[in-house]
């Protein structure tokens, strides 16, 4: 909708319409996905930016936390804010991972650049403070060559060699069975501290696999792996392997209204269009069957549709496919409201992925802010 050139009023409207809202979900179309809550788009409504409204309107709303799964709601934010978040889950918070590999000797069938990738992309956790806070990133001299130290480099090894078991039966076919050292996991990853290391990273902090079940590779007598590891501190914005997420997505709140009663059979395939939890059934009651214009006369003890949880439901548009469906039903998605999904990879709690991208964006925002102000300075000389 093109700006409006109606009068402004002095202070922002206090409450808008929710139609505006909501993002329309057609069977071919989707309509209204523009946002529209900017200034001079609406006669006498001042829709100016206020940190007053923002706090009344904004909120956090938790479904679930786990240590390695976490879903929230972030409601009162603006799709750019809401993908900042994303992006910064994903790029922008620094882990530990395996940077450099040493091939000492590699006999297997697996290619010594293929290894050292799969060794880069297992995830290691450890003590929580030691990671954060005491290493730092990989300094380089004038030449640039690496300067490690034990703050900016944990130094791991996998050294196994597959032997026959020699007390295996005649007729085995087990290879687990039949060699020693036939599967090579990531267990077998051992942590070698240096200098001060032992002090963050030792009993329960110990640097270590999230999984130790990840399979590296298969070995036969005599294939042998000797290798050094050596874990650096990055982002996902340099390299996958660092991003603490496994992924972290969001999806806008689905609505969904009934605009006219749906019952009997109606309602029960009504019911099957959406996923188990969305729809549910319920009996008209006798003050709704007596109500005039209610739509329920006569219907008193049958099946009715409802609403019953929208944020099950995937807007698969399934209930838009049938005939008698047709204006009784409308779908749509809130525009601010973000329904957010996180998965750790194991280095960080999965809630405090969020709280850590809270702080990259003040960091961002300070630095911008900084900007500014230099950049106003600059001008009024």
């Amino acid at each position: 909708m093109a700006p409006s050139s109606g009068r402004r009023l002095a202070s922002r409207t206090k409450e808008e319409p929710e139609e505006r809202k909501i993002v329309g979900i057609n069977k071919e179309t989707v309509t209204n996905t523009v946002s529209t809550d900017y200034p001079d788009n609406f006669i006498d409504e001042d829709h100016a930016w206020d940190v007053d409204y923002f706090r009344s309107k904004f909120r956090v709303e938790w479904h679930e936390n786990n240590e390695h799964e976490a879903q929230f709601s972030l409601i009162g934010l603006d799709a750019s804010i809401a993908n900042a978040f994303r992006r910064i889950l994903i790029a922008e918070i620094p882990t530990l991972a395996i940077e450099k590999v040493f091939m000492n000797n590699n006999t297997s069938v697996i290619q010594d650049e293929v290894l050292a990738h799969r060794l880069g992309l297992i995830p290691f956790t450890g003590g929580k403070k030691g990671i954060r806070d005491w290493m730092t990133y990989l300094s380089k001299d004038a030449d640039g060559q690496d300067l490690c130290f034990d703050h900016n480099t944990v130094q791991l090894s996998l050294s196994v060699e597959c032997t026959k078991n020699k007390d295996a039966k005649p007729d085995e076919t087990d290879p687990t069975k039949l060699y020693h050292n036939a599967h090579v996991y990531a267990r077998d990853i051992v942590f070698q501290p240096l200098g001060d290391q032992e002090k963050w990273f030792s009993g329960d902090d110990i640097i270590r696999p999230v999984n130790p079940d990840i399979l590296i590779a298969k070995l036969r007598p005599p294939q042998v792996l000797d290798m050094d590891l050596h874990m650096h501190k990055g982002i996902g914005a340099d390299h996958a392997k660092f991003s603490p997420v496994c992924t972290a997505s969001y999806r806008l709140l689905p609505t969904i209204t009934i605009t006219k009663p749906i019952l009997g059979d109606d309602a029960k395939k009504f019911q099957e269009c959406f996923m188990p939890g969305t729809i549910k059934l319920e009996k008209v009651t006798r003050q709704e069957a007596r109500q005039a214009g209610s739509g329920y006369e006569g219907h008193e003890g049958e099946n009715k549709a409802v609403v019953a949880n929208a944020m099950y439901d995937t807007v698969s548009r399934e209930v838009l496919r049938h005939d008698e469906f047709q204006g009784k039903v409308k779908l749509g998605r809130k525009r601010d409201h973000f329904i957010f999904s996180i998965e750790s990879s194991g280095q960080w709690d999965s809630d405090e992925l969020f709280l850590e991208s809270v702080k990259v964006m003040k960091q961002k925002v300070g630095k911008l802010r900084q900007l500014a102000v230099t950049m106003v300075t600059e001008n009024s000389i």
